[in-house]
């Protein structure tokens, strides 16, 4: 398995991502608006899956970072129990529910996996040096790409 060094490139990282974006014109929905305290629950759950998967990935120790897979696995699950809610409540239909299920339970099974190999493998600790990562040879500097800072440009600050 070739070393990975940024959350970015995990693909657990990368499908909790496109969960959480997918997400996103359901919860926007006029239905679902009007149920807040789920729109704002389900927002927040379907973050935390990547974020937790990113700030795990940061720390320094094996412990850690399994720590944090275990609270996104719960995450996802939580978001799991929030849709099932959503179509009690007949904000989803059937087909949309099943799907966003079966995407839910692949990233959950993948998490696992992913946990089971590090408590298989030698990895212990991160190296010491928190250096930036734009230290490194071949990863992207900090700097804001154009097209981001034309699009955060269209919106007014706060």
């Amino acid at each position: 398995m070739a070393t990975i060094k940024r959350f970015e490139d995990l693909r657990i990282w990368q499908l909790a991502r496109q969960q959480c974006q997918s997400l996103f014109p359901f919860l926007q929905s006029k239905d679902l608006a009007a149920d807040r305290a789920l729109q704002s629950q389900m927002n927040r759950s379907s973050a935390s899956v990547m974020d937790n998967i990113a700030e795990g990935f940061d720390r320094f120790s094996r412990a850690d970072f399994r720590h944090f897979l275990v609270m996104a696995r719960g995450s996802n699950a939580e978001l799991r129990s929030q849709l099932y809610r959503c179509a009690d409540r007949s904000y989803l239909q059937p087909e949309a529910l099943h799907a966003y299920l079966s995407f839910s339970i692949q990233i959950g099974a993948k998490i696992t996996a992913f946990i089971k190999y590090l408590d298989k493998c030698g990895y212990e600790t991160k190296p010491k040096d928190p250096t930036p990562y734009v230290s490194e040879p071949g990863l992207p500097a900090c700097e804001p790409e154009p097209a981001f800072l034309d699009t955060i440009s269209q919106y007014p600050e706060a």
